[in-house]
């Protein structure tokens, strides 16, 4: 078990806000990205005083789109972050990226400032998906960015893509996959389309405008995927995540193993020590809140730009362990690892729970381990509500 911590950092600006999206973030708000980086190192040290240099396994820069953001402006995140935390000379160190935001020279500035891994938010390679998606890159973009990055050193990329997309095919998908898989980046995510309530995609679904998408199909979608990354080398550890082998994202395996993670920046979310606390969402609020406020009275790991925390009870920790573990499709949760953890059995606090999952073939026992079947993954939120509530 990891028992370093993690560190994500918010970057809550686009270009486009996508209809589809529902995450912390903020069109035409450019102007303010220098005041945020200088609000974000000032968290940093916030917190960076109370951590007493924590060592530091996984870094993530999440958004939105972090991309905008200079390579200088990189540089000084990652002074304060190696100044106030001991950032492990082996640490996976990540950046999401739009394809159509970046350059040779740029991902070479990356490369040279400290990354060493990148996700692109791909989505699809087919023109009219990427139009309906409001996507401002094209497939074209995807390439040229795949090539720059090698070119620029970089040896563990991922690719983001979505299903279940309304009026997309099987066809469609399919040449999205293989086209991706074609390139044999390290990594592939294949997310479903969930239509989230207030989005651009969620209130054209209530009028009828947006055709809904069809969850036959985006089962089989999911179901070939399966099968046809497996036969591309691609291992499936996570319901939608893949890699080749010993290339899983050690930063997201923090938040599946339900590990200490900080959360940095507007809106961002954190657990550390069973504390789960999440920051305040406006950028200019967050940016008033950090660099107007002291340290002064904080507990760790929280920052001025905190708005919300809870202790989780023990029981909490464990529905909550069950919950995220269950999404490792191959290593699932360690009974070994769980009685370590909390003192007890998983049979002794969910023997009711597993027992009547595994009469119904959504779960079984490998080993010590308890995961999902093959079923499993496609009933996945059936399983997991078992594990919430009292």
């Amino acid at each position: 078990m990891n028992l370093n911590y993690s560190v994500y950092l918010h970057i809550p600006f686009c270009r486009h806000r996508c209809a589809y999206c529902d995450f912390n973030t903020y069109a035409g708000q450019e102007r303010a990205i220098p005041a945020y980086v200088d609000a974000l190192c000032h968290e940093i040290r916030q917190v960076g005083h109370q951590a007493r240099s924590m060592q530091v396994g996984t870094i993530f820069f999440g958004g939105g789109t972090p991309s905008l953001l200079s390579v200088d402006q990189f540089g000084e995140i990652f002074s304060n972050l190696n100044n106030y935390f001991d950032v492990l000379p082996d640490a996976e160190i990540s950046l999401e990226a739009n394809p159509g935001t970046v350059s040779k020279d740029y991902l070479a500035g990356l490369r040279s400032v400290g990354f060493n891994r990148i996700s692109y938010g791909v989505q699809s390679a087919n023109p009219q998906e990427l139009r309906m998606l409001e996507r401002i890159h094209t497939y074209t973009d995807v390439v040229d960015a795949f090539r720059w990055s090698r070119l620029a050193g970089f040896d563990n990329l991922n690719f983001d893509l979505i299903f279940g997309l309304p009026e997309q095919t099987l066809e469609t998908w399919q040449q999205t996959v293989r086209l991706v898989s074609g390139l044999h980046p390290e990594h592939i995510s294949a997310y479903a389309l969930t239509l989230e309530h207030g989005t651009p995609f969620g209130k054209w679904a209530e009028k009828g405008i947006l055709p809904l998408p069809d969850p036959d199909l985006a089962a089989s979608q999911y179901e070939w995927t399966m099968q046809f990354l497996a036969s591309e080398g691609y291992e499936q550890y996570e319901i939608s995540n893949w890699s080749l082998p010993g290339r899983h994202c050690q930063h997201n395996l923090q938040y599946w193993e339900n590990l200490n993670y900080l959360g940095l920046g507007a809106g961002a979310h954190g657990f550390v020590n069973g504390i789960r606390y999440s920051n305040v969402l406006r950028i200019n609020t967050y940016i008033d809140r950090v660099t107007t406020n002291t340290r002064d009275g904080l507990v760790f790991p929280l920052s001025s730009a905190a708005v919300n925390h809870h202790k989780n009870t023990p029981k909490e920790n464990m529905q909550e362990t069950m919950l995220t573990g269950l999404r490792l499709t191959s290593a699932g949760v360690s009974d070994d690892v769980f009685s370590e953890r909390f003192g007890t059995r998983i049979m002794e606090i969910f023997g009711k729970e597993i027992t009547q999952l595994i009469s119904w073939s959504l779960l079984e026992w490998v080993g010590d381990r308890i995961r999902l079947t093959v079923r499993g993954r496609l009933l996945g939120n059936q399983v997991f509500m078992r594990f919430v509530g009292d």
